[in-house]
């Protein structure tokens, strides 16, 4: 056996041990009995119910940690995630932020309410002095008057041979004159003939792989009109990566020039209660391959779109929210977003479209089997504005005890269109009133089921 077939031997080895292991573990957790009264116990993720844990309170006077920026309350996260979780208490105060807040597990963010209102500073902008490759950790800036250590910075460039945007989240850890080094390796080029620039764009409070969070009570101002763009892939008031249950509750999340809420990759989140509004991108974005989302109680008013349903996002319930001044979209569904259930919203004064079901570019990608009911749709401000649009081909969606209504002129607004491939579309004691037509079914006779 050569030294490569030897390699792959083991590797298969270890693989199917692994997986017997997987199996032998997943077998065990069928079968285990009950906690009935659990201890704490190393390394068991079953323990009891602790009534208190640490609170460390953080504000411009009379609190735990002293200051009025980002760096006191991380500093406030990591002393508590250090002690195994508990509350940061964010007293009532105005904070401006240079950077994210870098969430950890098993800690809890708690404000004053209206009184607790941290902002965005104005971003910067400068241009790249060199070329930085993948594995650099330090970048050089033509101009670094406002940059400053600790700041969290964007580095956009464009790959030289495809073309592609690439973006790069980092903080500038130290510096000689214009030469900072980052947090971490860049792990893209950032060339010069790609155009790179840097900006200081970042999220306000951050979290990847981390499980157990709330954020509550606070206001949080995006400052949209002294910051440049940065979308929702990679930020907003509140920007979460690959997470599991996490609560956000009672937040104010306004003016972010990308979105305001947004999760990807993240399960079991609950979005309660808050008012995002203002922003020029999407209020609420549960992002790609989100399970089990629960958006209940929320007010989006005012954005680009209202809630976007991403890609793979399934399995979410979206109830009791108010929707309304939503340029585009007031709900948007597409990309395998399938399993989905809106029922009890109110969605005024949308744009184009109320709900849109999105044209995808393959049938298997539709945003199928997906329940809308008992929702309440008023008022279009396009001319050609539509109730619920039901694109490309789409199946196995559920339409049923709506009330959708248009109060202004009908002109050539629509109630419900269905397009021309779509399938097995269930329309069921919806009330359609106000419009040019209220429902348009584009499909062929033998398609009609």
């Amino acid at each position: 056996m050569n030294r490569r077939d030897f390699v792959s031997a083991a590797f298969s080895s270890m693989a199917m041990g692994s997986a017997a292991l997987r199996g032998a573990a997943a077998s065990a957790g069928e079968d285990a009995l009950p906690v009935k009264v659990p201890r704490a116990t190393s390394g068991d993720p079953v323990e009891p119910h602790w009534a208190e844990r640490l609170t460390l309170s953080v504000g411009p006077v009379k609190a735990d940690l002293v200051g009025s920026n980002e760096k006191v309350i991380q500093a406030a996260v990591d002393s508590v995630a250090r002690w195994g979780g508990g509350t940061v208490k964010i007293l009532p105060g105005a904070y401006r932020f240079r950077n994210a807040v870098y969430l950890q597990s098993n800690v809890r963010i708690l404000g004053s309410g209206s009184d607790s209102v941290i902002t965005k500073e104005p971003s910067a902008l400068a241009r790249l002095a060199d070329d930085a490759d993948w594995f650099d950790q330090e970048i050089t800036l033509v101009d670094a008057r406002d940059f400053q250590i600790g700041d969290g910075i964007c580095i956009r460039a464009k790959d030289a041979d495809k073309g592609e945007l690439k973006v790069i989240k980092r903080t500038l850890v130290a510096r000689n004159g214009n030469r900072f080094k980052l947090d971490r390796a860049l792990r893209e080029n950032a060339f010069l003939p790609g155009e790179p620039t840097v900006e200081t764009l970042f999220p306000l409070f951050s979290g990847e792989n981390i499980a157990d969070v709330s954020i509550e009570n606070l206001v949080l101002d995006g400052n949209k009109s002294n910051n440049a763009k940065l979308d929702g892939n990679y930020a907003g008031c509140v920007w979460l990566q690959d997470c599991i249950r996490i609560t956000l509750r009672n937040l104010t999340a306004r003016h972010y020039n990308g979105d305001g809420l947004s999760w990807q990759i993240c399960h079991d989140v609950l979005v309660e209660k808050c008012h995002s509004h203002g922003h020029t991108g999407i209020g609420l974005h549960p992002g790609s391959g989100s399970q089990r989302s629960i958006i209940r109680g929320n007010r989006l008013i005012a954005n680009d779109q209202g809630l976007f349903f991403c890609w793979g996002v399934r399995w979410g319930l979206a109830e009791k929210n108010v929707i309304e001044g939503n340029k585009r979209y007031g709900i948007s569904i597409g990309h395998h977003d399938t399993d989905n259930v809106v029922r009890d919203n109110d969605i005024r004064a949308s744009g184009e479209v109320a709900i849109l079901f999105r044209k995808e570019p393959e049938a298997a990608f539709q945003g199928n089997r997906n329940l809308i009911e008992k929702n309440r749709i008023l008022g279009l401000t396009q001319d050609r504005g539509i109730g619920i649009d039901i694109q490309g081909p789409t199946k196995s969606v559920t339409i049923a005890g709506n009330e959708i209504r248009e109060t202004q002129a009908p002109r050539e607004r629509v109630g419900i269109r269905i397009g021309p491939e779509v399938e097995q579309i269930t329309l069921d004691h919806n009330r359609i009133e106000g419009f040019a037509q209220a429902v348009v079914d584009l499909r062929k006779k033998g398609n009609n089921s």
